[in-house]
């Protein structure tokens, strides 16, 4: 009854063990320059479409972070919001995934709760997002025993001063954490309402090269503020509250580099006037 559904499986991702973990087997292979090292890395920013498209990024910039000891809890900044759209986060309960269920992290949750105003989430009253769904399967695989604290964030300053806090917090319980922020990048084309360069080879290189390049340029330079403004101005992130927040936090909890894990578009696997772009960063 406390268990959240996944929404998405058996659509966007396989709705088996099985099937997941063979998918994640060949994301891993087939990374580019995938070969792990022993930096700490505490947090990421991640794609968020269905595996087809993106899975291999989100995975591997997850895979990065299983390394070293591992967390108490991952903190997923996420949804689909704009700057006037409140906060939102699940504090009990658990969400389901392939490979079982992932448990809230209850007490981070409620002293968070208690110092900013959420909308709570429930396992039977919550929006229908993919944003942090996509990323479950691969934590529960690469973090077998960690909770998870879901959290909707807009593209707000006040969104950085709940990410800072929440690290804080978290210190004060004993608690480690991993951070990830979800977000895809230009939605490009008539299916979005958004097509400055017209179609074609002229469009694509315009949002690889320069729209997409403005934003990861802000995340590596660990840039949270200027995140949220570029986003806003240029259209290039659909969650700049979720990524500005996991760079906040990760900042927060020392991180002082940022790196490149992978950067694609939706138009490399499914040429057409309508495409997103994906970047994978680790901190």
């Amino acid at each position: 009854m406390n268990a959240r559904k996944a929404m998405f499986a058996g659509s966007w991702y396989p709705d088996n063990a099985a099937a997941c973990e063979r998918e994640i087997a060949a994301f891993i292979q087939k990374a580019e320059g995938s070969s792990m090292d022993d930096k700490k890395r505490v947090g990421g920013i991640v794609p968020h479409a269905g595996w087809y498209f993106s899975g291999n990024i989100a995975c591997n910039v997850i895979h990065r972070l299983s390394r070293g000891l591992p967390p108490d809890v991952v903190v997923v900044f996420g949804m689909h919001l704009h700057p006037g759209s409140p906060r939102y986060m699940m504090t009990e309960g658990s969400w389901e995934t392939p490979f079982g269920e992932l448990p809230i992290a209850a007490e981070l949750a409620r002293e968070l709760s208690r110092r900013f105003e959420f909308q709570i989430e429930t396992a039977a009253h919550f929006n229908r997002d993919n944003t942090i769904e996509l990323q479950l399967p691969f934590i529960r695989y690469f973090f077998e025993d960690a909770a998870i604290l879901p959290v909707g964030v807009p593209p707000a300053i006040e969104s950085l001063e709940v990410a800072r806090a929440l690290v804080e917090i978290a210190a004060g319980l004993g608690l480690g954490l991993k951070i990830l922020g979800s977000t895809d990048l230009t939605h490009y084309g008539l299916n979005y309402g958004f097509s400055p360069k017209g179609v074609g080879a002229t469009a694509v290189d315009w949002v690889r090269n320069e729209n997409d390049r403005r934003i990861i340029d802000a995340m590596l330079a660990m840039d949270p503020e200027g995140v949220i403004r570029e986003a806003l101005a240029s259209q290039n992130a659909c969650c700049a509250g979720a990524a500005a927040a996991a760079i906040a936090a990760a900042k927060q909890l020392g991180a002082e580099t940022a790196e490149t894990v992978a950067y694609a578009t939706s138009y490399d696997k499914s040429p057409g006037d309508s495409f997103v772009g994906y970047a994978g960063v680790v901190f």
